[in-house]
Parts: C-alpha cells; sequence; structure tokens
C-alpha cells in the first residue's frame, strides 16, 4: 500500500497543513494522484509553498518527492539516502 499525502506552508502558521490525497494499492497510482494534485494546485494561482509525497502509511522517508516551484520529481535512493531526479 502506498499513500499521496499533500503538506501545504499557509503564510503566517508555524506548521505546514498535512493532507492524506488517497490510499493506493500501487505506487503508480499515487504517483498519478500526486501529479494531479499537484496540477490542480499550481494551475489554483495560490502563492503557498506545496509539495507532495508518496511513502507508505506512516512511513517518515517518501518514495517520490515534488513540489510547487519546481517541475522536477525525485525519489530516494534507500541505499544512500539521496535524492535522485526521476
Amino acid at each position: 500500500m502506498f499513500e499521496a499525502v499533500e503538506f501545504t506552508e499557509v503564510r503566517g502558521s508555524d506548521e505546514p497543513d498535512q493532507r492524506v490525497i488517497g490510499t493506493f494499492p500501487d505506487e503508480i497510482g499515487a504517483v498519478e494522484a500526486v501529479r494531479s494534485a499537484k496540477t490542480e494546485f499550481v494551475e489554483s494561482g495560490s502563492e503557498d509553498f506545496a509539495w507532495w509525497v508518496v511513502r507508505q502509511p506512516g512511513a517518515t522517508l517518501a518514495q517520490f518527492i515534488s513540489d510547487s516551484k519546481s517541475d522536477k520529481e525525485f525519489i530516494v535512493d534507500l541505499t544512500t539516502g539521496q535524492l535522485i531526479e526521476v
């Protein structure tokens, strides 16, 4: 199982808002949900900063990362802990 999660830094707030977009049986479904949420956020014109991750439920490491200020997407190399651009 994989979950797609959105984090949004709202101006004036100390902690980012966290929203679970959904839980999916495979990583591909979760990545597609993240990409859709990112497109919707960017098209909304919001000036807040947001980022999205795909992870196993409750995990502290993400398997896919994307943010609202860049078109780049990353995965985490679990053997080294380094981000690798997709």
